[in-house]
């Protein structure tokens, strides 16, 4: 029975810690995919990235007055200028990514609301009308008119796909 005894806390305590870190790393791959986090996450980076850069240009600068007013110099302490600069272009690709990313998800979002169906009221709760529900034929016509449009998506679809298929054979087989 000695080699039974629970350890300090328990199981419970255990469980909960592992549940606590679980939903930690959930919230942390979340703040990875939103562009907006990753953009700010970046922002320092680029500043250190820039002062870097601009650090590097100065001594470089410097080594090169130098070297032209005839005084001979260590060529070891000089850094190379072009791989800060390519790290310093690296992180505005990514923040150029993360703008774009973050107004395409906007534009969605606006497009979502603009295009997606409000709330119908149902008969049991007409007391709690909102202001953004439309009437049931309003709604009827908005949907009829989505399905019309998907109609013509997929018929533009397959017309393409014949268009194609019928390139890719050889001439005079049609």
């Amino acid at each position: 029975m000695a080699s039974q005894q629970q350890q300090p806390g328990g199981p419970g305590l255990q469980q909960a810690a592992s549940l606590q870190q679980q939903q930690q790393q959930q919230l942390n791959q979340q703040q990875d995919f939103d562009p907006v986090h990753r953009f700010k996450m970046l922002i320092p980076q680029l500043k250190e990235s820039l002062q870097n850069l601009m650090k590097i240009a100065s001594l470089n600068l410097t080594h090169n007055t130098i070297i032209d007013n005839g005084v001979t110099s260590n060529d070891a302490a000089v850094q190379r200028f072009d791989k800060s600069l390519e790290e310093f272009y690296a992180l505005c690709d990514q923040l150029e990514l993360c703008l774009r990313l973050a107004y395409e998800c906007l534009s969605q979002s606006i497009d979502s609301a603009k295009h997606s169906p409000n709330l119908v009221p149902t008969a049991t709760k007409p007391d709690t009308v909102q202001t953004e529900s439309m009437s049931y034929a309003q709604y009827l016509g908005m949907i009829k008119s989505q399905i019309s449009c998907a109609k013509d998506i997929h018929n533009a679809l397959l017309e393409c796909s014949k268009k194609i298929a019928g390139k890719g054979q050889p001439p005079g087989i049609m």
